[in-house]
């Protein structure tokens, strides 16, 4: 063979390897780029999962947000009303007591002046019996004065009645004991 179709036939050689180590390269490539592309896909794949399991947590915790929402304004409604019906009990309370404030008033009055001309009577019974006392201890007075004169005319009459005995010479029988 001649050096001229030994150098095609190298150059051919050359190029068949080159283009198969070109088509190499392009299958490893590919490979690489088909692997990337997966590796891609599954953590597309990935992310899309997590965004639904996320979108799926945040309208569980949505829906139950809005049902806490729910039932605490009509607990609050309902502690309203229970707050409204025992204002409306007071309220009327506080008018019947308030309408029954001027008979009240009047019956207060009426037992200050009761109480008034008890007071007064009973002051006025006091005074007498304090008068009754101070002329009843006059009376004890004068009578213990009586008393103790007519205790002493006595003991003096007892005395002349014995005196009298002892001069008529009888000693023996006394009107009144010694004291």
């Amino acid at each position: 063979m001649t050096s001229q179709i030994k150098l095609i036939l190298a150059a051919v050689i050359a190029a068949l390897a080159f283009s198969a180590g070109w088509t190499v390269k392009g299958w490893q490539a590919s490979k690489t780029i088909a692997e990337l592309r997966a590796k891609q896909a599954q953590g597309t794949a990935a992310r899309a999962e997590a965004a639904r399991t996320d979108e799926t947590q945040t309208a569980i915790k949505e829906s139950k947000h809005a049902q806490d929402t729910i039932y605490n304004a009509d607990s609050l409604a309902a502690f309203y009303t229970g707050i409204a019906d025992v204002q409306r009990r007071e309220l009327a309370y506080a008018e019947r007591v308030q309408r029954g404030a001027a008979s009240r008033a009047a019956t207060y009055n009426a037992q200050a002046q009761a109480d008034a001309a008890a007071r007064s009577d009973l002051a006025d019974k006091t005074a007498a019996l304090d008068r009754q006392l101070a002329e009843g201890l006059g009376v004890v007075a004068e009578l213990g004065g009586h008393l103790r004169r007519r205790d002493a005319e006595v003991a003096a009459l007892c005395d002349q009645v014995n005196i009298e005995r002892r001069l008529s010479g009888d000693d023996s029988d006394q009107a009144c004991s010694q004291k």
